[in-house]
């Protein structure tokens, strides 16, 4: 380790208090752990507490599922779990995998490593390895190799992860260009365990990922959208996407975020649109309740994308971005079904961004209370992540514009309470159904029913709710206007 990176005094008080808090998260799982740890010696092998589970405890939030390395091969592991282990799952018995359930622990014991890889895909040619040591030097992490040999606690670390962890600083065991080599999707765990645990990538590691950066192409789509999901839900996203434009690692599957670094905010002229995205995303994660809304950070990073494409300068030289949110919406269906995501989450993520601008404007008192059923009807269930992504789009440093804008959102939200307690806003249908419809009509099911319930849904949206008469009546105006009644 350089110099630069050694830990500190004040780091090294620091893990003595992160020791005694890994010797209580041990404790409280060593019961089964040790139990298992015992049944593995009897049977003639080794069983360690490995990986990500050694490096929580050490950080002091060690949660149930636990990771154990072994010289057992996968059909002696399960041998001694059967008998013992509430259920057994054999889904990674190809990589010497063997899951287990025990007292609430999902435990996945996995045969010691000592693979290689073909440097062509991320696949590895798995090889069983015989020793602790070859083990831990395959890891992507020397936070990630470190080792507690049960039942006795032993402690392995042969490459300084615990000095690591205590400077807060992500190095691989090997040469980064060997690590990132075997497996490239190492270089985007490197990004995502900086915005999971803040914190920095060694210079060699950072230098190995901007050099390599175009052997991600090698990885799956859904691999990487795994990874980055993990990394956006981080403490601190704004670390790992920095990192990722840094290296070069976004232009290879999020291109779309590097092409905003130069883009000029028309909101905020001291800031480009990409210091404002990184903001916004801040700010979102400021406004979370309960754990990651992926699709109100996704929506935050996403929103401006439209951005590059639809930039045009004016006579008098002002900016503008002219339905960058339509073009932004129509980018982010594209990125998130490349990055092969859920359909029913690439809805929920385009459809704020493609409202994410409805709002302004509101304050010139131009919204009558048709505009405000719309908003609410066209947001639906999003309605609450669009309140809190219009919000986090205030960045500007100007206090007095910052506090008109958050007033007159303040002042829509209170609008929008008011006319949902009078009329049921959270489900704007029309006056008639389409039983009625048929009925008044005379009609059978098909397309005339549809379009007279899309009237008269937005007769609902444009003058709120309509008695029975009322309803009726305009029914049977617009059917004789269309020519279906004489």
């Amino acid at each position: 380790m350089s110099e630069a990176s050694a830990p500190h005094a004040a780091d090294r008080r620091e893990l003595t208090a992160a020791q005694r808090n890994a010797v209580a998260e041990l404790l409280r799982v060593s019961p089964v752990a040790d139990e298992l740890g015992r049944r593995f010696v009897r049977a003639g092998h080794e069983l360690h507490l490995v990986g990500g589970s050694v490096r929580d405890a050490l950080l002091g939030r060690l949660g149930d599922d636990l990771d154990f390395c072994t010289d057992a091969h996968p059909d002696e592991t399960l041998r001694i779990l059967k008998g013992w282990a509430e259920s057994i799952w054999e889904t990674g018995r190809e990589f010497g995998t063997i899951g287990a359930q025990r007292d609430g622990l999902r435990l996945e014991i996995t045969t010691f490593r000592a693979e290689s890889y073909d440097q062509v895909t991320r696949n590895p040619v798995v090889v069983y390895g015989t020793n602790l040591t070859e083990d831990l030097k395959r890891r992507d992490f020397t936070i990630n190799a470190m080792a507690v040999s049960l039942p006795e606690h032993r402690f392995t670390d042969p490459h300084g992860g615990l000095d690591d962890l205590s400077a807060k600083v992500i190095r691989t065991p090997a040469a980064p260009r060997e690590s990132f080599g075997d497996d490239p999707l190492r270089m985007l765990r490197a990004a995502r365990f900086a915005a999971q645990l803040r914190f920095a990538v060694h210079p060699d590691v950072h230098a190995a990922m901007s050099r390599m950066a175009a052997d991600l192409d090698r990885i799956t789509a859904e691999r990487i959208r795994d990874e980055f999901t993990k990394l956006l839900c981080g403490a601190d996203p704004i670390t790992g996407l920095r990192l990722l434009v840094d290296t070069g690692l976004a232009e290879r599957f999020l291109p779309e975020l590097t092409g905003l670094k130069l883009e000029i905010d028309e909101h905020a002229q001291h800031k480009d649109v990409y210091e404002h995205t990184l903001t916004v995303v801040e700010n979102a994660v400021s406004y979370e309740e309960d754990g990651c809304d992926f699709v109100l950070r996704m929506a935050a990073l996403m929103h401006d994308v439209g951005k590059p494409a639809t930039k045009a300068v004016g006579p008098d030289g002002r900016v503008s971005f002219h339905h960058h949110e339509v073009v932004g919406a129509r980018l982010t269906k594209a990125r998130m079904k490349a990055l092969r995501y859920p359909k029913d989450l690439t809805a929920k993520v385009t459809g704020l961004v493609a409202l994410h601008l409805r709002f302004y404007g509101y304050g010139r008192g131009e919204w009558t209370d048709s505009a405000v059923r719309r908003y609410v009807a066209d947001a639906g269930d999003l309605l609450p992540q669009l309140h809190k992504l219009t919000r986090s789009d205030c960045t500007t440093r100007n206090r007095r514009k910052a506090a008109q804008l958050g007033a007159d959102y303040d002042a829509l939200e209170d609008r929008i309470a008011r006319i949902a307690a009078e009329e049921d806003l959270a489900r704007v249908r029309p006056d008639l159904d389409g039983n009625a419809i048929m009925e008044l009509l005379g009609v059978p099911p098909g397309p005339v029913v549809g379009r007279a319930w899309k009237h008269l849904k937005e007769q609902r949206l444009e003058h709120g709710p309509l008695d029975r008469d009322a309803a009726e009546a305009e029914l049977l105006r617009w059917a004789r206007a269309e020519g279906i009644l004489g």
